[in-house]
């Protein structure tokens, strides 16, 4: 049996150009793994804590040399001598360790860096694949065992927190028909995304790409994102709610502000209720399949609304509502507050809880979405870890930027894969 030799750690950067953490984990056979965790911008107030260095001369203050550290002198020492096939015993330890309930000592960028360092090295000690190592952590834990690709959300369009500042909407996504392969589908991405591109130039819109890829337009409302979109995927061999459908991430915390909405395609605030009449316009006019963070994080009322009304035409999604935590999403399932969770990792901070919050989810009978963060890297551990959960959805930003299409270039090389397994 091979065990844990050294844990070691390092601060690199994301796509972003801000500090992240990368960890390397050594076993006693010399194989090894190394992990990078990504970072978001958009995030919701219940989310594990990245921890930073606030140290206003260097990287403005949000280095993660304390955090590396934490990796170097406490975590990794601690973890020495263990089995890396014992995933689950192995977060516990890390989540003992740190005390806190939201990783505020250690940092959950430490902690989850460790953690898949850990799944990583377990794979590979077992010459398995990763994604095929992280669904017999699901079997374990009492999942239907089984792999699957997920569908893609593309993103096409950035707003908000990720784009240029003139649009409101964070992710607008071109999702394919889900009766296509991943390999059709993304193709279909590629195609739609690039004459969108052409679109904005014709128009004079282009403002190059957001954090995730998509384009970030300087366009005058939120109406006119949805009508260049329609438009390109009508200009494509393919039609809207055949081939392809429509979706949205709102991320509504970032327009809310003293307890109103404020979007450009209206000229004054909108209560809650009338931003949901707002979001039944929009299904009936460009029939959204998928709608995700329609509200703010704490607004259960309007989600319960949201739900009833919408849950029979389009996927409700919750992301900075429930934030990958048990306790939110058990409140979630309790009020019926949407049906579909977005997974983050980093967001619940090791992989085992994940897979327990995964568990939850696919118990209550909810979509599961796996999701990248804004600030990436090359680290491609998400994708095999959608695959390893058969996770319905996964949202891994536009057809574009490296650190968005190793994961799509990973989805496709397990495709052929699994094809050899038929």
């Amino acid at each position: 049996m091979s065990t844990i030799k050294r844990i070691w750690a390092r601060e690199i950067l994301d796509s972003r150009g801000i500090p992240t953490v990368e960890c390397y984990c050594q076993l006693d056979d010399g194989r090894f793994a190394t992990a990078s965790v990504p970072a978001g911008t958009s995030m919701g107030s219940h989310e594990a804590l990245e921890l930073r260095d606030k140290d206003a001369t260097r990287y403005h203050g949000e280095g993660v040399l304390k955090a590396v550290e934490n990796i170097n002198s406490v975590l990794g020492p601690a973890l020495s001598g263990l089995n890396p096939l014992e995933q689950a015993q192995i977060d516990q330890k890390l989540i003992e360790l740190d005390g806190t309930e939201n990783k505020s000592k250690y940092g959950a960028n430490a902690i989850l860096a460790v953690s898949i360092a850990i799944c990583k090295v377990g794979a590979t000690s077992q010459n398995k694949a990763l994604y095929t190592w992280i669904n017999e952590l699901c079997t374990s834990l009492g999942m239907k065992p089984g792999v699957k690709l997920p569908t893609p959300l593309l993103n096409m369009i950035n707003g908000g927190l990720h784009g240029a500042g003139n649009l409101d909407f964070q992710e607008f996504w071109m999702i394919p028909a889900t009766n296509k392969s991943f390999s059709e589908g993304l193709r279909m991405g590629v195609e739609v995304y690039q004459t969108i591109g052409e679109n904005l130039a014709r128009r004079g819109a282009i403002h190059s790409v957001g954090h995730e890829g998509g384009y970030a337009p300087n366009l005058f409302t939120n109406a006119d994102a949805f009508e260049v979109f329609v438009e390109s995927v009508r200009q494509t061999n393919y039609s809207m709610g055949r081939d392809v459908f429509l979706g949205l991430d709102v991320a509504a915390n970032s327009f809310y502000k003293d307890g109103e909405y404020q979007i450009r395609d209206r000229s004054s605030s909108l209560t809650d209720d009338q931003l949901l009449d707002y979001y039944k316009e929009l299904v009936n006019n460009y029939k959204l399949a998928i709608l995700e963070d329609a509200f703010h994080e704490d607004a259960w009322g309007s989600w319960k609304k949201l739900y009833n009304e919408l849950a029979g035409t389009s996927i409700i999604v919750g992301d900075d509502l429930i934030v990958t935590n048990p306790k939110r999403i058990q409140k979630a399932i309790d009020e019926k507050a949407c049906n579909c969770a977005v997974i983050k990792p980093n967001q619940i901070g090791t992989v085992f809880e994940t897979l327990q919050v995964v568990k939850m989810v696919k118990e209550a009978g909810w979509k599961t979405l796996t999701s990248h963060r804004s600030g990436e890297t090359n680290d491609t551990f998400i994708a095999d870890f959608a695959v390893g959960i058969a996770s319905d959805y996964a949202k891994f930003g536009a057809p574009a930027r490296g650190e968005r299409v190793a994961k799509y270039n990973r989805l496709s090389a397990i495709e052929i894969e699994l094809s050899y397994f038929k």
